[in-house]
């Protein structure tokens, strides 16, 4: 019957005599592990960090832009020729099942104005459903509404960076503001989203009513011309048929024949941001396995100390044999060997690991996310490493002849 006590004692002891040799074995381990760890840390933060800018561009979201001029033959790009209106905006809330809310956006950059402070930042004329397409909540006052929209009135949401830039921790609602040297009254204000994809503020931005936009800020080249429609599908689902609806609409409304191009483009921001944090994923998981490795390097350099250390120790095997040793005894001391170099090394390189990615994450301020579970595995990983590596050597050991090895110098 194996001795279990007895044959961990003998291990142990045989891992302290050589403390340097265990100590270099488990490095590869050490790395192997921290790396995994790390490498797995800066990838799951920016896949959440994407998935933060898709939550924060608001769900099921398509964004129509204007057709493209052609000047001289030089067809310039989207959004240069103004084709879409408040008409076509409205023609998609009534005509398109699959739309749930639609807000048709006339914007630019304009100097805001409040006592002797004042800022530059985009103003995006709008309607009252923008909120709800974008998933925007207020922290304070409340939404300009329909009416508003109607009677062109001069009302203002503030973002929270333009806040902080003209208010500091004032409370703006019900204070006035110029924009343009227009008079404007701040009604609310809207929640921080943070950057968007680009690593642009969205909370750098002012929304009013898009027909005050229209008449008393920006002017149009005709009547009812907005820059961009943003629209918002009923569910995920419907977003491939939103947009074959909008796109047979616009090019009815906006009468372009079977074989001319359309006047307009209609982009899936949900897809494409998806597509991106797919893509993350992906890198995520080639980011472990070239991390891991260095898992099987360290390996290797477990079973080469290993089969050394078999060699070195021929006569103390000679000797246990001698004395009773059975065959598993022989084989489960080396095995034991192996694990705890593996696992001890797992251990550090834990510590390793987290320690590198809260490194990375303040250095270079790249976002990390340390997950407990690719703790889990790295550290199970490095377990099964010692067992597959450590076994060859152990199986070496135990086939050694007692008398061969009595007689080994």
């Amino acid at each position: 019957m194996i001795n279990i006590p007895s044959t961990f004692k003998i291990s142990f002891r045989a891992l302290r005599v050589n403390k340097m040799r265990s100590a270099l074995t488990m490095l590869g381990i050490i790395i192997g592990v921290g790396a995994v760890i790390a490498m797995v840390a800066v990838g799951a933060g920016a896949s959440r960090q994407i998935a933060a800018q898709i939550s924060s561009m608001g769900s099921n979201l398509l964004i129509i832009l204007p057709g493209a001029t052609t000047a001289g033959g030089v067809r310039m790009g989207a959004g240069t020729q103004s084709t879409l209106t408040m008409g076509d905006a409205e023609a998609i809330q009534k005509e398109c099942p699959a739309v749930a809310f639609v807000a048709p956006t006339l914007g630019g950059v304009a100097q805001v104005v409040s006592g002797h402070l004042n800022w530059s930042t985009g103003v995006s004329g709008t309607t009252a459903d923008m909120l709800e397409v974008r998933d925007w909540d207020l922290t304070a006052g409340r939404p300009f509404t329909q009416q508003d929209v109607m009677s062109a009135t001069k009302v203002a949401l503030l973002g929270q960076t333009v806040v902080d830039s003209l208010f500091g921790d004032q409370d703006p609602v019900g204070q006035t503001i110029r924009i343009k040297n227009v008079p404007f009254t701040v009604i609310g204000v809207l929640a921080p989203k943070g950057q968007s994809a680009q690593g642009q503020d969205q909370d750098d931005t002012i929304l009013i009513p898009v027909t005050t936009a229209q008449k008393k800020l920006f002017g149009t080249q005709f009547p009812g011309m907005v820059r961009i429609i943003m629209v918002k599908a009923k569910s995920a689902e419907d977003l491939p048929a939103a947009e074959k609806q909008i796109t047979e609409l616009l090019r009815q409304r906006h009468r372009i024949g079977q074989k001319q191009d359309n006047d307009f483009t209609v982009r899936n921001l949900t897809q494409l941001m998806q597509a991106r944090e797919e893509s993350t994923k992906v890198m995520t998981l080639l980011l472990g396995a070239i991390a891991s490795v260095s898992l099987l390097v360290g390996g290797i350099g477990i079973m080469n100390i290993m089969l050394v250390s078999v060699t070195e120790r021929t006569r103390e095997i000679g000797i246990r044999m001698a004395i009773g040793a059975k065959t598993w005894d022989i084989r489960l001391q080396f095995i034991i060997e192996a694990i705890t170099l593996s696992l001890i090394g797992g251990i550090i390189g834990i510590f390793v690991g987290v320690a590198a990615s809260l490194a990375l994450s303040s250095v270079s301020g790249w976002p990390t996310v340390i997950s407990p579970l690719s703790i889990l595995l790295s550290f199970g990983f490095s377990g099964m490493v010692g067992i597959f590596f450590g076994f060859y050597p152990a199986y070496k050991a135990s086939l050694l002849n007692p008398i061969d090895a009595l007689r080994y110098e």
